[in-house]
């Protein structure tokens, strides 16, 4: 027999209660801030409390069973925004600043802006190329933990208004976002709360500073489609440290930018928990919202030396359902994958034979957008204020391999048959994410049988779930039938989200079936492909 806790449920009814009520008036006064509050401050929603669109956040109570909890994650599901954002698939980080011209990766705050003399700055070569290798978003580091901004700003005299590029009259955001509006791409920024140049650092009087510097980059360069702060810490010119208003600055962005997501130290999207640009086998989007912890974040964030994923939401398993279980609410938390296609962040000349190959960067592409993430993948412009040859040369190799490999769908024409409870067969094959099916999951299972028109070689499986409606696959597996008319097991997978990918040893088969072993709920199954990677 189960005891109940009658003074914890008290508790949390009534919790729940002023929880709604606070809910309720946000709603009416500050629709636009609601969900940046409820993400960032701790405020604990119901889920009757959010439209049918925007439930990305459900409470765990403490008499909910282990089922109950399940369901509850199969029917988180992303924000607008966070779908947008995930649908990009392939992002650019562009580490550009003083840095470049000193050779170091964190500067100190006391470099001059003198240093920084590009002879020919071209930002419309960086977007062009960027867009050409099929690359949808470029994140500027406006301002990184030396200081230095890389546009005019007011605030401080620590700016390319001070050094002789263009006579002090040149704004790198300007032409980064003009160059990102000119061909179709998204512009996002990155503004490093540290600042080792400020002595206004360490007061309460640097918050207000940050939001003046935040105001003029959400304010004066048009649409900005993604926000990244890394949430280092450090020590600034007087000695001291800062306490982030954090809050304030979500809020903020809201505002004046409610299309942007706020990453890795922010409420939208988390970091992966390495720059290896490695995701995980097994990544859930669906993560325990209890677990977020900045120090560990800002400490491994954006260092020079490579560090493995380890403990809080940098450990193997997120969001199984013995993690789950033990939540207090789960929350919508897709991983951006960060990796510099160099050693370093910034460009230095010394690495211009290690940059990664396109076969690197495939590889890469599978572990990070091929399991359920998001890649961000670092070029530095160089001295001259160019991508260097080396870093386009393999830009436009790995595009290449690319299309190579995707350009067509060996499924595409096949006769498809599965039990489904809603959507047609031919949905699964016909390169549209938006129409997706749902299958008959009586039994726990359901299974997609491919009869294609002519045997094809192939090595890599494809599968995407419509994340609109939750990311629920738990278990999946592939299998071809030989020439003896047998069925073989040729790949196993976990967690599918918004896209899985498998590699295996080729295959020639006519007929093959993937099959749903385990899922949270009936899986919305937008796409199934199979593939040739020449490797």
């Amino acid at each position: 027999m189960k005891i109940r806790n009658f003074a914890v449920e008290y508790h949390f009814y009534r919790l729940q209660i002023i929880t709604c009520l606070i809910t309720n008036m946000w709603l009416k006064t500050y629709p636009h801030l609601f969900h940046t509050a409820a993400a960032c401050a701790g405020l604990l929603l119901s889920a009757t409390a959010l439209s049918a669109q925007e439930q990305n956040i459900a409470v765990i109570r403490p008499t909910d069973t282990p089922a109950e909890i399940v369901r509850k994650a199969a029917n988180v599901v992303p924000s607008e925004r966070q779908f947008n954002w995930q649908r990009q698939e392939l992002t650019a980080f562009l580490h550009y600043g003083v840095n470049t011209y000193t050779g170091r990766e964190w500067g100190d705050g006391t470099e001059s802006p003198a240093v920084f003399n590009p002879t020919a700055l071209d930002a419309d070569q960086w977007i062009r190329e960027l867009k050409a290798a099929g690359f949808r978003c470029a994140i500027l580091t406006c301002k990184h933990h030396d200081g230095f901004c890389l546009w005019p700003s007011a605030c401080t005299e620590h700016s390319v208004k001070h050094s002789p590029w263009k006579n002090g009259k040149g704004d790198v955001v300007r032409e980064v976002s003009d160059a990102c509006r000119k061909y179709g791409m998204s512009f996002g920024i990155y503004l490093s709360p540290w600042d080792r140049n400020s002595k206004l650092y360490g007061t309460e009087a640097y918050n207000d500073y940050f939001v003046s510097q935040l105001t003029e980059l959400l304010t004066q360069y048009g649409k900005v489609s993604e926000v990244w702060f890394d949430g280092a810490c450090g020590e600034g010119a007087n000695g001291k440290k800062q306490e982030y208003d954090f809050v304030r600055w979500y809020s903020l962005i809201r505002r004046l930018q409610p299309d942007a997501v706020i990453a890795v130290m922010g409420p939208d999207v988390r970091w992966v928990g390495t720059e290896t640009g490695r995701g995980r086998e097994t990544e859930w989007s669906v993560v325990p919202k209890d677990n977020l912890d900045q120090e560990t974040i800002a400490k491994n964030s954006q260092q020079e030396m490579l560090t493995a994923p380890v403990g809080d939401m940098r450990g193997q398993d997120l969001g199984s359902r013995k993690v789950i279980e033990k939540a207090k609410s789960l929350v919508w938390y897709p991983a951006e994958i960060d990796v510099s296609i160099r050693p370093g962040w910034f460009y230095h000349a010394d690495q211009d034979s290690k940059v990664k190959s396109p076969k690197e960067l495939m590889d890469i592409y599978f572990t990070s957008v091929g399991m359920n993430g998001v890649l961000l993948l670092n070029l530095p412009p160089d001295k001259e204020g160019r991508l260097a040859e080396a870093d386009v040369k393999s830009l436009r190799g790995f595009h290449r391999l690319y299309d190579a490999t995707f350009s067509r769908n060996l499924l595409t024409g096949s006769k498809v048959v599965c039990r489904l409870s809603e959507g047609k067969t031919g949905n699964v094959v016909d390169g549209d994410y938006d129409t997706s099916v749902l299958p008959d999951m009586k039994g726990g299972r359901a299974v997609f049988l491919f009869r294609m028109k002519h045997p094809a070689a192939f090595n890599v499986l494809s599968i995407q779930e419509d994340i609109r409606k939750g990311q629920r696959v738990e278990a999946f597996s592939l299998e071809v039938k030989d020439a003896r008319g047998k069925w073989k097991e040729v790949a196993t997978g976990t967690t599918v989200g918004h896209k899985r990918l498998l590699k295996f040893p080729i295959q020639t088969a006519g007929e093959v079936r993937l099959t749903i072993r385990q899922a949270r709920a009936v899986p919305a199954i937008s796409e199934i492909g199979l593939y040739r990677l020449v490797e």
